[in-house]
């Protein structure tokens, strides 16, 4: 039995809550770059451009890359074999969350959903647990802005639309969404299981690192058509028209009810952030 201390739990997140503001992950970054070649409107190029280099600065001067720093997403996969002491691990992960966005100097953007008065320290995050074989913790930290989170839907789907269906939902959803989730995007779908879990599916397959194939060959080809057909929308870079409208399609799957087939579209902007650990 792994023994692991709530204060250790919340310095990690602490960390985690500002690096993962201020450093784009190096999978984005050679996204950006690898779209800056197919991209073939001038103003499009310009705009990539530009993203490279406010990661750069943002990593360079450890200020946010966005000023939209997200609400705290964070999933947790907990080994069996892991005793946590001090306290209660959904309270360090709160804290951890608290003390990054303090003492990151980032934006608090969490309020009430009726009287919107702001609870002034960017908590209560979301928090999403697994509890898996072994005798670590591994926390991933995912801040998710407001534009993108906003252009994110599940729908209810009847089994007889079949795949066409799910493809149709999906790139519709895209061309709706426009300019408002700031693309270039990473456009996360979740298939099956229900309601609840497609969405969780979705965002989930937002943490694939870019540039990485579905192990799922049948979801593999999907993920490449679909994403040629939303690139053929012209929404293009900042929604100023060009050809990468999106970097990125990716599809998690599970078996769903006989009666069912519902799909989540999570859409990811273009500061796709996250950020791990293991203890």
């Amino acid at each position: 039995m792994r023994q692991i201390s709530t204060e250790k739990i919340s310095q990690a997140v602490r960390d985690l809550a500002i690096r993962a503001n201020v450093e784009l992950g190096e999978d984005v970054i050679l996204a950006f770059e690898a779209a800056m070649e197919r991209e073939e409107s001038p103003t499009g190029r310009e705009i990539l451009k530009r993203l490279i280099e406010n990661a750069k600065i943002a990593r360079e001067q450890r200020i946010p890359m966005c000023q939209d720093t997200g609400f705290a997403v964070v999933f947790v996969e907990l080994g069996q074999d892991v005793h946590i002491t001090g306290g209660s691990l959904r309270d360090a992960i709160t804290e951890g969350v608290r003390r990054g966005y303090e003492e990151g100097y980032l934006r608090k953007s969490i309020c009430h959903c009726i009287t919107r008065k702001n609870t002034g320290d960017n908590t209560p995050p979301v928090i999403h647990f697994d509890i898996v074989p072994g005798d670590r913790l591994r926390i991933i930290f995912a801040p998710k802005g407001g534009g993108s989170e906003n252009m994110s839907r599940v729908t209810m789907l009847t089994p007889a639309v079949g795949i066409e269906g799910i493809r149709d939902f999906v790139v519709q959803r895209v061309k709706e969404s426009g300019s408002n989730p700031c693309p270039p995007t990473i456009v996360g779908v979740g298939i099956g299981g229900t309601m609840e879990q497609a969405a969780i599916l979705a965002k989930k397959a937002l943490l694939r690192p870019l540039g990485s194939e579905n192990p799922d060959e049948e979801l593999r080809k999907l993920e490449k058509d679909w994403l040629e057909r939303i690139n053929r929308l012209g929404i293009g870079p900042q929604g100023l028209g060009g050809r990468i409208t999106s970097l990125a399609v990716h599809i998690n799957m599970m078996p769903c009810h006989i009666a069912s087939l519902p799909v989540a579209v999570n859409i990811q902007c273009h500061a796709a952030r996250h950020k791990e650990i293991e203890l």
